[in-house]
């Protein structure tokens, strides 16, 4: 991993789709977080977002969660065009961050970005809060009430812009608690579950359940749940059994 300056900036990055295609960015907002002379985390001014054209008309459905109409893309760049000045700017970013940033990725390609590091605050999230319930964007930021969060700058939910300043202040929290080689480190591995996200247990701590059941879970499609189950093992003395995907993926949320 490179060397971490000394005063840096992690720019939050969220991203608003017509589709599940590789070229169907209709918004992409930033945020960015820098650390103070005094080693201290805080938001910046630099924030925005811009529209983008997807290629293609977006779906009703689609339309129904972000309220992005295809009329008000008319005129806009096409994701090619615009990815590159928000994922690698003149400033010197050193990572990019997102809240569940394998969605994120699908889009921001290592080409786009310059091979950029990601920070994944939702895995950071179970890491470092995992007495919380919920570990949505907006469930932190109702569960955690962030200090200094303007809630009008935070609407509306789920545009790319509100989205990243909501999902920055959580970052910028995690940073002043933890180091960014920790929070990048987590973010390279499968989301670690506090609780048992499904079956008669749902919802119980892992270490209340029977090993039996935890190995049961070694087995399930979800890379982040075998990940759980195998690092629950390992806890209870178990040595490793599985060979952990860390390929990104969506996952389910909790």
């Amino acid at each position: 991993m490179a060397q971490i300056p000394k005063q840096t900036i992690v720019r939050v990055i969220d991203l608003e789709t017509g589709g599940n295609g590789p070229h169907d960015v209709c918004e992409i907002g930033w945020q960015d977080v820098i650390q103070t002379d005094d080693g201290r985390w805080q938001l910046d001014l630099e924030r925005g977002s811009l529209l983008v054209n997807p290629g293609r008309p977006i779906s009703a459905e689609t339309m129904a969660v972000h309220h992005i109409r295809d009329s008000d893309l008319a005129g806009a760049p096409l994701w090619k065009e615009v990815a590159a000045s928000v994922l690698q700017p003149t400033r010197p970013v050193v990572a990019l961050a997102a809240h569940r940033a394998s969605f994120e990725q699908r889009y921001c390609t290592p080409r786009l970005t310059g091979g950029a590091q990601w920070i994944c605050t939702w895995k950071c999230a179970m890491r470092l809060w995992p007495h919380l319930q919920r570990f949505s964007n907006q469930m932190l930021r109702y569960q955690r009430m962030p200090e200094g969060l303007i809630h009008q700058l935070g609407l509306p939910a789920h545009r790319a812009m509100p989205d990243a300043y909501v999902t920055a202040h959580h970052l910028r929290d995690m940073l002043n608690v933890s180091s960014i080689e920790r929070l990048l480190a987590w973010s390279a591995e499968p989301g670690l579950l506090p609780r048992v996200p499904s079956g008669p247990d749902r919802g119980k701590s892992w270490d209340l359940i029977d090993s039996k059941v935890v190995e049961q879970f070694l087995m399930d499609r979800d890379r982040d749940v075998r990940f759980t189950a195998e690092t629950e093992m390992v806890r209870r003395g178990a040595a490793s059994v599985a060979d952990v995907d860390s390929e990104p993926s969506q996952g389910s949320l909790l």
